[in-house]
């Protein structure tokens, strides 16, 4: 969600210091990996919403910046396709980008990915549906 790997390891550990304060507040009628990744998933939006504000950029260049990271980072060693499908997702909406990483990469059941976002089948269903339609429309243009 986030792309910069020095990123992504600061939210690991923002997550991991939350899950450990708040293990207590842990109620055992869903599953600690559905906990988890609800406190994942708000903590990357959290902090994507703070950069945006911090930056006092538009979305867009939010995007841009993370397409620039794309294309110099080190880790990232995938082909052409590939590096064109993580731009596709940096023009997604959140939510969209959310929903499809997901059910696309991390092969999650609409059911698993309802009870983490607390969004309807339905919906989530909708959003993978217009993410698709938007990857595939960005992939025939570029």
């Amino acid at each position: 969600m986030v792309i910069d790997h020095d990123d992504a390891d600061d939210l690991v550990q923002e997550v991991f210091i939350k899950v450990w304060k708040h293990i207590e507040n842990f109620r055992e009628d869903a599953q600690l990996y559905t906990w988890v990744y609800r406190i994942a998933t708000n903590e990357c939006l959290n902090f994507l919403r703070k950069k945006k504000n911090r930056l006092f950029l538009p979305i867009h260049d939010v995007q841009n910046e993370l397409a620039e990271k794309l294309d110099s980072a080190p880790y990232i060693d995938g082909d052409t396709i590939q590096l064109k499908l993580q731009k596709a997702l940096l023009k997604l909406p959140n939510k969209q980008r959310l929903v499809f990483n997901m059910k696309y990469f991390d092969e999650m059941k609409y059911e698993e990915i309802s009870k983490i976002t607390n969004t309807s089948v339905g919906s989530l269903k909708a959003n993978y549906h217009h993410a698709v339609k938007k990857i595939e429309r960005f992939l025939k243009q570029n």
